[in-house]
């Protein structure tokens, strides 16, 4: 587990954008398998996390003209449980951290894994989950 002093700023890059934490698997369950959208980034202390899913997240959720009705992030390494429900949600996926999903009333419709992340512009990342946005959201 990762000190609360390493991933508090990590999280709050997420929050303070309006993304919801989901720390445990009751709220996991709750948002994955509600009716509609819901976005999920599991997050994580990595670099490419810092460099380009957060910031990429962040940027899309500012330009995006259609969005998801649920924003959510759980924390890979620090909320365990609920990163493995999300999982479980994403049986068939191999697990990515950072990574992000998009729901559609309960099934994955699409999935940005951290090989599609590595390497990559927060423009560029944002322009993958605006695209995504649109095809589902909308």
């Amino acid at each position: 587990m990762y000190p609360p002093a390493l991933t508090d700023p990590m999280r709050a890059e997420l929050t303070s954008v309006g993304v919801q934490e989901l720390t445990d698997v009751a709220a996991v369950d709750a948002a994955v398998t509600a009716a509609g959208t819901t976005f999920v980034m599991v997050n994580s202390v990595c670099g490419c996390a810092a460099g380009g899913a957060r910031p990429g997240l962040a940027l899309a959720l500012q330009q995006a003209a259609a969005k998801p009705d649920r924003v959510t992030t759980v924390f890979a390494g620090v909320d365990r449980e609920a990163t493995a429900q999300v999982r479980q949600h994403l049986l068939g996926f191999p697990p990515s951290s950072p990574s992000m999903a998009l729901f559609k009333n309960g099934e994955p419709v699409w999935m940005l894994h951290r090989h599609q992340i590595e390497g990559r512009h927060p423009e560029d990342i944002a322009d993958a989950i605006q695209a995504a946005f649109g095809e589902h959201c909308a």
